[in-house]
C-alpha cells in the first residue's frame, strides 16, 4: 500500500544481480528502495528452506520468465517489534500522513483523530486544551502514546497523555494500531497505541503559519528542518489563545520542540527534547456545580535513541518526562467556599530506558528486548504521607505533602515469518511491577495473515495485554470521589479477524474483535450515593465491528477528475459488563455507532475543499446538573458533526477558510460539559525550501 507523505524513502537505491540463500525478511532490514535484477529460483524458498523442492515444483516456468526489473518500495510502520513493511502487518494499522493532516479542517490532533474509526476523542474545551481518547471502546487510560516511538503516558492520569510538546502542523505521520499491543510497547498499550512522528523532512526548510477566528482565537508558529552534511535539525514553535466560547473557557497554549537527528553508516542517532505549557478555564471539566475551574500543565520531555549493527541491530533509548500541574476549583479566590483549603498541585516524573535488538535469518525475523521505567509522583493530594513536605516548584508558599513511587520491568522476544502467501508474528512479555511484589505477569500474542488472492488478504490475531492503575485511580480522594490502593491490574485477551482488500485505487477493511476484560477500573457509584469510587468491574466483554474503505477515483479512472479522496469508515461496539449495579463514570460510555465520511475535491485549479461528515452515537447516561442540583440520569444523544474547509494552495503557500461543526450543533462529549458552536477560522501556511 503506497500513501504519499507515509512512504519511509531510502537514501539510494540497492541494486541486486545475484542472490544468495536469504529470506525474503531480508529487505524489510534494509529499509531502502531495492532494484531486482536477476531473480534466482532461490527467491521462491522465503524463510523455510525445507520447502525448497515443494515452491520450485509450484512455481513452475512462470517464474522463470518473470525475471524482469521490479521496484519494491518500503513502507515501515511500528506494529511489531521489529520494524516491518506495512503491507504485511497482520493487525488493523491507521497511517495518517502529511497531506492529509496539512488538507484536514482541523487545528488540533485531538480534532484529527476524531475521524479517525474505533478512536473516540472525548474534549473537554476545543482546539486540544484537553481530551481523553480511547480506542475500541477501552478507557482514556487504556490508550498508549508515543512520541516519535517513546512512551509518553502519564502515571498520574491518562488526561494528561495529550499534553504534547509539539505543535500540529510539525506532526509528519501518525500510526494508529488498533487492538491490544503490550507484547510490543508493553503495560499500558492495553486497548491501541497511537504514534506520533514529527521531523523526517531530508530537505532543509522554513514553515511559517499564523491563523485567526472567532472568539479570539489567534494561532501563530514557525517550524524548520536545517539539514548539515549528516545532521538533521528540527525546530518547532507555536502559541495558540482564545477568550472561549463560554465563559471560563479561555486558554493560553505554548509549544516548543527540537528534536535532531545524525546518520551515518555505523548508526543512526535521534535526540529530541520539547516542553508545554497550558493554561486554561475548566468550566465544568470535573463536576458542574464548580464551574469556575482553572488549571495550568507544564510538560517537558526529552529523550535520546541509538540505532546501530548490520546483521544485528541494537536500539536502544533512555527518555524523561515531567508533568506539572495546578488544579483550582476556584479560579477566583474571592469567590470560593469557606471550605476550600486550597488547590491541587501534581509533579510526575518518568525515567526510562529500553532497548530493542532484531536480526534477520534464514527462519525470519527474531526480535528481542527489556524495557525499564520508574514512575514518581509527588502531590498534596495522591500518594503516601511525606516525613518533610517539599517546596512546589515555581509556586511560592505551597508544599506537597504526599508522594508515591514504582517501577515497571519488561521483557519482549518476538518472532516474525514472511512466506509468499503467508505471514505470522509471535511474540510474548514478561512484566514486573514494585506494586505487584515479587509476581511476574507473562503476555503473549500471535499475528497471521493469508492472500487468499491478490486483492484480498485474511487476517487474525489474539493478543493478551496488562494496564496498570494511575496513581489517581490509587489514591483520589475528595468529598465525590474515593480511590483504592487494593486495586489490581486490567488484564484482557482480545480476539480478532477480517479481511483487507486492496485494488486498484481502492483499499480498506472489515473485522470482527471480541475482548475478554478482567479486573476493568472504573469509577462507579451506586443509584443512591453521591460519591464515585475506584473499583475493579469483575468483567467486561466488549464485541466490535468494523468496515473502512478509502477510494482515489482518479486512479480507479485512470484519469484526473475533480474528487481527489473519498474515505468512509463505520465501527459498532456493544459491551457487557458484570458488576451489580453501578453507574459508570467513564468505563460504559463508550461510543456505540460510529461513522465517518469524508471527502475531498477540486473546485477551480489550485482550489479545493475537504469535508468530513462525523455521526457518533454514545452509550452511557450522566447525571443532569440543572445550574443548582443534580438531577435524573440522562442518556447521551447521537449527533452529527460536519467540518469543511476551503484551502487555496499555490507554490508553497496555502490560505484556507475553516469552519468546525458547520451548523452549529450542540452536543455533550461528556456530561453537563458544553462543547463548541460553530467555530470560523482564517489561516495561511507557508513553506520556503531552503
Amino acid at each position: 500500500m503506497k500513501q504519499k507523505g507515509l512512504v519511509r524513502q531510502a537514501d539510494h537505491v540497492l541494486t541486486f544481480k545475484k542472490f544468495g540463500r536469504k529470506g525474503y525478511s531480508i529487505f524489510q532490514s534494509l529499509h531502502k528502495i531495492v532494484r531486482i535484477g536477476s531473480l534466482s529460483i532461490i527467491y521462491l524458498l522465503f524463510a523455510i528452506p525445507a520447502n525448497a523442492e515443494r515452491n520450485m515444483i509450484i512455481a513452475g516456468h512462470d517464474s522463470i520468465s518473470s525475471m524482469k526489473d521490479i521496484e519494491v518500495e518500503e513502507v515501515v510502520v511500528s506494529a511489531q517489534r521489529a520494524p516491518v513493511v506495512f503491507s504485511q502487518v497482520a493487525r488493523i494499522v491507521k497511517v495518517i500522513g502529511k497531506e492529509e493532516l496539512q488538507s484536514s479542517p482541523v487545528q488540533s490532533l485531538q480534532d484529527l483523530l476524531r475521524y479517525a474509526m474505533d478512536v473516540d476523542v472525548r474534549q473537554r474545551g476545543g482546539l486540544g486544551v484537553q481530551s481523553d481518547i480511547s480506542i475500541r471502546g477501552g478507557s482514556f487510560d487504556q490508550v498508549l502514546i508515543l512520541l516519535n516511538g517513546i512512551n509518553i503516558n502519564d502515571p498520574q492520569t491518562g488526561h494528561h497523555s495529550l499534553n504534547l510538546p509539539v505543535s500540529f502542523d510539525a506532526i509528519e505521520r501518525i500510526e494508529i494500531l488498533e487492538g491490544p499491543a503490550s507484547r510490543i510497547y508493553g503495560p499500558n498499550a492495553f486497548s491501541g497505541a497511537i504514534n506520533i512522528i514529527t521531523g523526517s523532512s531530508e530537505n532543509s526548510n522554513l514553515k511559517g503559519r499564523i491563523s485567526g477566528g472567532e472568539n479570539g482565537y489567534f494561532d501563530r508558529g514557525v517550524s524548520g528542518t536545517i539539514v548539515t552534511g549528516k545532521v538533521r535539525n528540527f525546530v518547532s514553535v507555536d502559541r495558540r489563545s482564545s477568550d472561549g466560547y463560554i465563559k471560563n473557557t479561555d486558554f493560553k497554549l505554548t509549544d516548543a520542540f527540537y528534536q535532531g537527528k545524525l546518520t551515518s553508516k555505523a548508526l543512526a542517532l535521534d535526540w529530541q527534547a520539547g516542553h508545554t505549557n497550558r493554561r486554561f478555564g475548566a468550566n465544568s471539566f470535573y463536576t458542574p456545580a464548580y464551574p469556575d475551574q482553572f488549571e495550568q500543565v507544564k510538560t517537558s520531555f526529552a529523550a535520546v535513541k541509538i540505532e546501530t549493527g548490520k546483521i544485528l541491530h541494537v536500539t536502544p533509548s533512555l527518555y524523561w518526562r515531567r508533568n506539572q500541574d495546578r488544579f483550582e476549583l476556584f479560579r477566583y479566590p474571592e469567590l470560593a467556599a469557606s471550605w476550600y483549603s486550597g488547590h491541587n498541585y501534581h509533579l510526575t516524573d518518568v525515567y526510562g530506558a529500553n532497548l530493542n535488538a532484531w536480526f534477520v535469518s534464514a527462519l525470519g525475523k527474531t526480535a528481542f528486548g527489556s524495557d525499564f521505567r520508574s514512575e514518581n509522583i509527588k502531590s498534596n493530594v495522591l500518594g503516601k504521607p511525606l516525613g518533610k513536605p517539599i517546596p512546589v516548584p515555581g509556586e511560592d508558599g505551597h508544599f506537597f505533602t504526599k508522594s508515591d513511587a514504582r517501577t515497571n520491568f519488561s521483557l519482549f522476544a518476538e518472532h516474525s515469518v514472511y512466506l509468499q502467501q503467508f505471514t505470522a508474528s509471535a511474540g510474548l512479555m514478561a512484566n514486573w511491577n514494585s506494586q505487584l511484589g515479587t509476581k511476574w505477569n507473562f503476555f503473549p500474542g500471535i499475528d497471521l495473515s493469508y492472500h487468499l488472492f491478490k486483492p484480498i488478504k485474511w487476517y487474525a490475531s489474539i493478543n493478551s495485554s496488562l494496564r496498570m492503575p494511575t496513581f489517581t485511580d490509587l489514591y483520589y480522594s475528595s468529598p465525590t470521589n474515593k480511590g483504592s490502593t487494593s486495586l489490581q491490574p486490567e488484564k484482557a485477551v482480545e480476539y480478532e479477524s477480517g479481511f483487507k482488500y486492496e485494488l486498484k485505487g481502492i483499499d480498506g477493511h472489515f473485522a470482527y474483535f471480541h475482548r475478554d476484560g478482567k479486573d476493568i477500573i472504573d469509577w462507579v457509584r451506586k443509584p443512591s450515593d453521591n460519591i464515585w469510587y475506584a473499583q475493579n468491574i469483575t468483567k467486561l466483554n466488549t464485541d466490535g465491528l468494523e468496515f473502512s474503505i478509502k477510494i482515489n477515483p482518479g486512479k480507479v479512472l485512470d484519469k484526473r477528475i475533480f474528487i481527489q479522496t473519498i474515505n468512509l469508515s463505520w465501527s459498532y461496539l456493544t459491551q457487557n459488563k458484570q458488576s451489580g449495579i453501578y453507574a459508570s463514570q467513564y468505563v460504559l460510555d463508550y461510543l456505540k455507532h460510529k461513522i465517518n465520511l469524508g471527502v475531498s475535491h477540486n473546485v477551480i485549479k489550485n482550489v479545493g475543499i475537504n469535508w468530513q461528515f462525523a455521526y457518533l452515537d454514545r452509550n452511557g447516561t450522566y447525571t443532569n446538573w440543572d445550574g443548582s442540583k443534580y438531577g435524573n440520569e440522562v442518556d447521551y444523544k447521537p449527533f452529527i458533526l460536519v467540518d469543511t474547509r476551503l484551502y487555496w494552495s499555490r507554490k508553497g503557500t496555502t490560505c484556507y477558510l475553516e469552519a468546525s461543526n458547520l451548523f452549529n450543533k450542540g452536543y455533550h462529549d461528556f456530561g453537563n460539559v458544553h462543547e463548541p458552536g460553530r467555530w470560523l477560522k482564517i489561516g495561511i501556511i507557508h513553506q520556503l525550501n531552503l
